[in-house]
């Protein structure tokens, strides 16, 4: 059982937090095949006697992946604590309810079918992935509404299990998508659907920040609806919480976010898993303080993660999604383990 913890402790994370995400974003920007000083940096982006090079490796390279790794982790980790709240599981993660398999089929498709001719380094091809990412994460929800819903509710045990259910339906459908492509567009895929940021550019920043933009504060705005949704829902009915509607705006929003994040990240998986499980033994169970704790956890791993990816067995670069799993596949075995102990 977690205990409520006090505004202090919630301030002393959070600062804590931030200090160990500049600490990442420092060793990211810094380091590489090509090394760069703090002052360099500084006399780059001042543009005081600023080198080409310096410019070409910040600009292009390594200051849109650290945006873009802080960005997916952040969606990533909140969207993780909103859907482990709704389904009151705490083994539910965007990957698992199947968002993650619903939005990467939907970008596979755009792959497979426009690689060639639509998508460009443009504006277009770089708006069109996300709608497709989210295109599929709806897709992927509706089924899973449907299938889930239950004598005029949503439940949220029947959603775990279509969710995993759907999850694996979409990605066979992907793998044999992706099967069907030239060598070069399956190369392509495959990296993606690992779960890599390396070719993160500044219109996927642009793609992908006005969805954190609106839905983040929704979800902010809904935290004590979810603290009351952890009750029964009987319970919650008579303190006059429409649950199903609820659970509907909660999920959708969750289901954006993760959408618009798989599109420009790849399937990055566990992040909503670990992060909402760290956030809780930290700061409680309260979600006015849990969910932008679980948004900074969410960053610090993806961008540590990237980090450790780039330099671990350079010159060649490990996928941040790979990275992750290395750390978040046994800790989901632990907590199945110690669920079903208990």
């Amino acid at each position: 059982m977690h205990k409520t913890t006090s505004l202090r402790t919630f301030w002393f994370v959070f600062i804590s937090l931030v200090s160990l995400i500049s600490v990442s974003l420092y060793l990211h920007i810094t380091s590489g095949d090509f090394d760069i000083t703090v002052m360099e940096i500084l006399r780059t982006i001042l543009q005081i006697d600023s080198k080409p090079e310096n410019e070409l490796v910040l600009f292009e390279f390594r200051m849109p992946r650290m945006i873009v790794a802080a960005l997916v982790g952040f969606g990533l980790g909140i969207a993780g604590a909103i859907i482990q709240g709704v389904s009151r599981n705490g083994l539910a993660d965007p990957g698992i309810l199947g968002i993650n398999a619903g939005a990467g089929f939907a970008i596979v498709i755009f792959m497979f079918l426009f690689q060639g001719e639509l998508f460009t380094d443009g504006w277009l091809g770089t708006m069109i992935m996300p709608i497709f990412g989210l295109v599929g994460g709806l897709l992927a929800a509706l089924v899973i509404f449907a299938l889930a819903w239950h004598r005029g509710t949503l439940d949220p045990q029947r959603l775990l299990l279509v969710g995993i259910a759907i999850s694996s339906g979409f990605g066979a459908l992907t793998l044999f998508i992706s099967l069907k492509m030239n060598p070069s567009d399956f190369e392509a895929a495959t990296i993606w659907l690992t779960g890599s940021i390396y070719n993160a550019n500044w219109l996927y920043i642009v793609a992908m920040l006005p969805w954190l933009i609106i839905l983040v504060p929704i979800l902010m705005l809904k935290a004590s609806v979810l603290d009351l949704l952890q009750m029964k829902d009987e319970s919650a009915s008579s303190l006059g919480i429409a649950i199903n509607r609820e659970r509907i705006i909660l999920l959708i929003c969750s289901i954006g976010l993760v959408s618009a994040c798989v599109s420009v990240s790849g399937s990055i998986g566990f992040v909503g898993l670990l992060a909402p499980h760290i956030a809780r033994r930290l700061v409680g169970v309260t979600h006015t303080r849990l969910i932008p704790i679980c948004g900074l956890i969410g960053m610090l791993i993806v961008v540590f993660s990237d980090y450790v990816g780039k330099t671990l067995v350079a010159p060649a670069e490990l996928p941040v999604g790979i990275v992750i799993s290395l750390v978040g596949v046994p800790y989901f075995v632990y907590l199945m383990i110690r669920t079903k102990g208990k």
